[in-house]
């Protein structure tokens, strides 16, 4: 007799579908091979920022330090509320009163986990009487991978080449998979182009959101390291559309401090948008999650509402970028992108490159072919290049920099 497959072997099957995770892949890239004795290791391959956090983290902690014997509640503190929402109102220029604190906003911890449980959320059984799609661009983060297939959905790749201007093309999706479609994750600035969607584009995918019916989740956790202009946000745009009484409908957005305030160890960021979305996280989070502890929700508030570190951190964004421009002189299809802090660089073979980075340069880099997967019929278009993560002080991203030609010609 034939035994049903449990509930674990359905999970762990999903699990057995996902790639290593692309740093789990670049530490046996690199296994076994030493650098040279005389050069001091540079890891670019991570983008963990190495800008010393603002002083006001430690005070506030030290200020509610009698917080940590309480538990946090899922929805995070009123005071924290408004700091995250009244960011959100400036920064994006909200129309007074639109936006409520009290309906459309959750504390998480970072993005990762944020994002990962939209699939949770948002992926049903069947969609239109088929496997529901998941949406991402390609290159893409790879929890979205990971958390479209663990939800029972199929990951579905649109290509964001130069020839599409490092965004999917909007225009090129087929009805039928959109009519799939429960999910479409969206980076903007993209993690590793740093391309940043203008309004049209926020427009286009709010729309084919809201026809088709799918949760729209667009990842703007890089959108405070932007170079000239700010980029442009999903909800400014939304909220500058007809929208019947519901603005945020179908919306997610993710923010996080790691990148904008130096402080990946807070693991602290939010997710914001349609108020039934929300209460659907609330929900699931009553039974998975504990709640951000309450002297980090006062650390966090206080952060939301300090634009000086901010603008600090810009400037110093902005003298790596000249000092890694001066260093590669083009080299590489170099171009400065419109938001974060990667380089996407076109090296040929991005695993070969990688491996003579670390071994003749103490240089840590990530292969972009781990970032992507194969169309059909055709090559990864991730395989030439490498990504850069330019979070070190300016003279370590010169000398690091300086290196790659006199390493990879």
């Amino acid at each position: 007799m034939t035994m049903a497959p449990t509930t674990t072997a359905l999970a762990n099957d999903r699990l057995d579908r996902l790639s290593d995770y692309p740093f789990t892949r670049l530490a046996s890239l690199l296994s076994g091979i030493t650098p040279r004795a005389n050069v001091e290791p540079t890891v670019m391959s991570i983008g963990e920022p190495q800008h010393q956090p603002p002083a006001l983290i430690d005070e506030v902690l030290r200020a509610n330090a009698h917080l940590w014997g309480k538990y946090p509640p899922v929805a995070g503190t009123p005071e924290w509320r408004a700091a995250a929402a009244d960011w959100l109102n400036r920064r994006y220029g909200l129309p007074a009163g639109l936006f409520d604190p009290e309906t459309s906003i959750l504390p998480a911890a970072g993005t990762r986990e944020a994002l990962f449980q939209t699939a949770l959320l948002a992926v049903p059984e069947r969609k239109n009487g088929q496997i529901p799609a998941v949406l991402m661009p390609n290159p893409f983060y790879a929890v979205y991978e990971g958390a479209g297939l663990l939800a029972g959905g199929e990951p579905v790749f649109l290509p964001a080449t130069r020839e599409t201007g490092f965004l999917p093309d909007l225009d090129a999706l087929d009805p039928e998979l959109l009519a799939r479609t429960a999910l479409f994750y969206l980076c903007t600035p993209a993690n590793p182009q740093g391309a940043a969607a203008d309004a049209a584009y926020l427009t286009r995918a709010i729309t084919l959101a809201r026809r088709y019916n799918f949760v729209l989740a667009v990842d703007e956790c890089y959108a405070e390291i932007y170079l000239d202009t700010p980029p442009t946000g999903v909800l400014e745009v939304a909220a500058g559309l007809d929208h019947g009484g519901a603005p945020w409908a179908n919306l997610l957005v993710f923010h996080s401090l790691s990148k904008r305030s130096n402080a990946a160890g807070l693991r602290s960021g939010f997710v914001a948008g349609d108020p039934t979305l929300i209460a659907k996280f609330a929900r699931l989070r009553s039974y998975s999650n504990a709640g951000t502890p309450l002297p980090l929700l006062a650390a966090s508030a206080a952060l939301w509402r300090d634009e000086a570190h901010v603008v600090e951190n810009r400037a110093a964004y902005r003298a790596k970028f000249d000092a890694a421009e001066q260093a590669l002189q083009g080299r590489y299809g170099y171009y400065r992108p419109a938001g974060g802090f990667f380089l996407w660089l076109d090296v040929g073979d991005g695993e070969e490159a990688t491996r003579k980075l670390w071994a003749e340069g103490g240089i840590r880099v990530l292969p972009g072919a781990y970032l992507t997967r194969s169309q059909p019929g055709e090559p990864n278009a991730g395989a030439p290049y490498i990504r850069v993560a330019l979070v070190h002080d300016t003279e370590t991203i010169a000398r690091a920099c300086s290196a790659f030609p006199r390493i990879l010609g």
